[in-house]
Parts: C-alpha cells; structure tokens; sequence
C-alpha cells in the first residue's frame, strides 16, 4: 500500500462563509474531553478533506490519517482554521481547493451552532414534534439555504452510494433532464446516486445560463465520514442526527426522486411513505419518483412488493415507477412541482419550507440502534400502517449504523449481529430484500467484503 500523503501544517481564511465566532464556542470547539466539539469537529472535517476517495468505514478513513487534527485560531479580526497532516488530494500547489475550503467552514459553522443554539438551549424543546420541527428550521436558516423568493424547484434525489457504473450514469441522465428544467438538486451529499444527478444537473444548468443553481448536500456526523461530500456540493449542511436529516429533506424539498440503493435508501422511502400515509397529509402533494435504467427493474419490482405486501396498496399509490426514461422523470417532477406551488398558494403556505406537513413525533425523535432496541421494535400488522412504517423505518436505520456507522460497526464487532423479528410474513420478506441487496453488492462499495450486521429470526 502507498504511503498516504498529507500536508503538514495549512492555515484557511473563511473568505466570507464565517467569520466569527463567541470565545466560548471557540473554546468549546477545542474541548478534547469525551464528550466535547473537538473530536466531532476533527471527525466530520477530515470526511470534506477526503472527497471523493472509496472509502465508507468512519474508522478506517480515521486511521488512515490518525495524526489529522483541526483547530480553530480566534483573532482579532475574524477566525483561522489550522490543519495537521491534512490529506494532501485537498490541496492543489499547497493551496486548499476553494470549495472544500468551503465545506469546511459549513462543518465548523453546522457543529458550532447545533450545539451552542440547538442542543444545549434550554429554548428548544426537543422532546416535542413542534420543537423538533422549529430546530431543524432553524439550522436550514443558518445555513441560509432557504430562499424565500424562489419557486418551488429543489428536487431531492436519494440512491445508494455503492451503485455501478450504469445506474450512476442513468443518475446523470435524470440530473440532466431535470436542470434543463431549471430544478435545483438536493441530496445526501455523497457519491453514487446523490453525486450523479448534481453532475447532471451543472451540465444543464450551464447550457441554460442557470448561474444560481443550488447543489445542497444534507448530512449527520454519523454518516459523513462512509458519504464524504462529493464535489458539486455548493451548499453543505450538517443535521445533528438522522431524524433531523430526514425532517430537513421533506420540509426543503418540493419533489423526490429516488434511484437504486440499499438499506439507507429504503429507510428514506419508509420514512416518506409513512408521513404520508398518515391521515393529515393525504391531501398534500408530494412527487415521488422511483427510477433507474432497465438493469434495475427486478429491483424496483422487488421494492415494490415490500411496500406492497408491509404497507398495503394505498402505500404504492403514493409514487411512480419509471424504468430507462429520464425525460418522462424530469416532465412528471415538473409536473408535480406546479401541483406543489398551487398546493402551497391555496393553503398560504411557504415555498421554502413545508410547514404543512404533519410528521409524527415517531419518525422524529432519535433512534439509537442499540442491540435491545433493535430487538424490541414491532414489527407486526397489529398498528396503523403510517407507525409500522415509522418501526421499519427504525430496523432499516439501525442495518445502516451497523454497516457504515463507526457506532454502529463497533457494537456489532462487540455484541455480534443485531436481531431481528417479527411478524413471519414481513420477516420473510424482509431476508429476501436484504439477501437480493447482499447480492446486488448494495451494502458496501464494489470489491469490499460484506459481514451481515444483522441476522433475521424467521
């Protein structure tokens, strides 16, 4: 293996992104105690430092570079970040890429604030929906990716990070055909499906002279270091936790389109599925598109049995399955997105964000995919179909933290595989969703060996 190669010692301007911070964030920042900033602020900076790279294990990526450190200068005039043997691919002629150096400022300025005005502010309730919701308003604001005189255009799009050559370039397609549009691109930030319709989508928006396209990236500490953000991202934001991540995509986000993935990507589609089949949003228009190159029709076929067969037929009415036609996509998406915009003038609500939708406090507070909750979540048909949604949600979030997330990677080498059960029905097919994505080599990247972090009780 070759040697990995860093640059020693570099000093970074925010030219512009942030450029102040109190004394006592600062000096929260530095704090290197168990639970303090530093090693999140450390964790989450070398994940921007290493765009691009193949790697999707949070601990690997940090041995690599064990002695990378990070800090922040308070000066007179403003802030400096400090780096130590940060790795060398971010820097062209010792000098920082422009838009790394700008998704480092958005971690500084993300796990500043969610700390300082969110998590430790007494004037959050975040034991309630209502103050969940206020919270993740807050921090879309201060990462000013909101624009309040812009039409409904951001279209979400979610897919795996480990996806061939063909299903990313079928990604592009679809990113193509929608900025010809004039749709901006919102996604989890990493490779795979969440970088190709954002390359797709700055090809388009160059030949129609869009020069505001947005390409915004959402992610959480937990997840950044296995999807490091790929380099079309110009708008980055960092949630606290999953939960917050998912709220942010739906009340952004005017439409979705979803390409092939794995667990990650099925928990998005439950947690969507379930918010809107709960009562209260049955009016709300909200376009949802599954799609990917015919290679890919077993797979969606497979998806939509599982939503089918757990969720019943009222479920699969909720979104299209387009197979090998990236202009059908985009025109159905512009399509909805018109429906939204009256949606949203009729009920006087804000283009910018979906205060109208009703998410239930089940799909919005934290999950920590321990092996006893794991173990006792319910998965059977004894419960309305929005909050078995919420509960396969919680089983598909927790098969991610024990694939990727360094949390979860370390309890299942601790404590072995999670458990799982079940309704036998669901559990069924369930061995056979996770089976076909085994196979598929959904679960880690091409040419990684897969060790199930979970095993099903049928």
């Amino acid at each position: 293996m070759s040697k990995i190669k860093t640059i020693r010692d570099a000093r970074i301007l925010p030219e512009g992104r942030l450029t102040l911070l109190s004394r006592s964030e600062v000096k929260e920042l530095a704090n290197t105690n168990k639970n303090g900033l530093h090693e999140l602020l450390r964790r989450c900076a070398l994940a921007v430092l290493n765009s691009g790279t193949d790697i999707d294990d949070a601990g690997a990526l940090l041995d690599l570079y064990p002695d990378f450190d990070i800090r922040v200068l308070q000066q007179d005039r403003g802030i400096k970040l400090e780096l130590k043997n940060a790795p060398a691919q971010a820097f062209v002629d010792g000098q920082i890429i422009t838009g790394i150096s700008e998704l480092l400022f958005a971690v500084l300025r993300d796990v500043a604030y969610a700390n300082d005005q969110i998590l430790r502010n007494p004037g959050f309730d975040l034991d309630s929906g209502e103050g969940i919701t206020n919270a993740v308003f807050q921090m879309l604001r201060n990462a000013r990716v909101m624009r309040p005189n812009r039409e409904p255009r951001l279209v979400v799009c979610w897919g795996g990070h480990s996806i061939g050559r063909e299903e990313y370039v079928y990604t592009k397609e679809v990113g193509y055909r929608l900025g010809l549009r004039g749709m901006d691109i919102c996604t989890g930030c990493g490779p795979g499906a969440m970088k190709g319709p954002m390359k797709g989508a700055t090809i388009a928006h160059a030949k129609q002279r869009i020069r505001d396209g947005m390409y915004i990236g959402i992610t959480e500490p937990g997840i950044i270091a296995a999807e490091s953000p790929n380099p079309i991202v110009n708008e980055l934001v960092i949630m606290p936790d999953i939960e917050k991540r998912l709220e942010a995509f739906v009340r952004l986000g005017h439409g979705i389109v979803i390409f092939p993935g794995g667990v990650g990507t099925c928990e998005e589609l439950l947690y969507l599925l379930g918010i809107l089949l709960h009562p209260d949003n049955r009016d709300q228009p909200f376009p949802l598109v599954l799609t990917g190159p015919a290679s890919a029709r077993a797979y969606f076929d497979q998806i939509d049995r599982f939503v089918r067969a757990t969720l019943g037929d009222e479920a699969t009415k909720l979104y299209r399955v387009v197979v090998e036609d990236a202009d059908e996509v985009a025109r159905l998406m512009n399509k909805g997105l018109h429906e939204v915009r009256q949606h949203r003038i009729r009920s006087k609500d804000a283009f910018f964000f979906n205060w109208g939708l009703n998410i239930q406090e089940p799909f919005q507070r934290p999950f920590i995919p321990t092996h006893e909750n794991m173990a006792a979540l319910n998965i059977h048909r004894d419960q309305p179909v929005h909050e078995l949604a919420a509960n396969l949600r919680r089983l598909f979030s927790g098969i991610v933290a024990g694939n990727v997330k360094e949390q979860g990677i370390r309890e299942v080498k601790k404590h072995g595989p999670y458990t799982i059960h079940g309704d036998p029905e669901i559990m069924r097919l369930l061995d056979e969703l996770l089976e076909s994505f085994v196979a598929q080599h959904r679960m880690k990247r091409p040419g990684t060996a897969y060790q199930p972090c979970y095993r099903v009780v049928k």
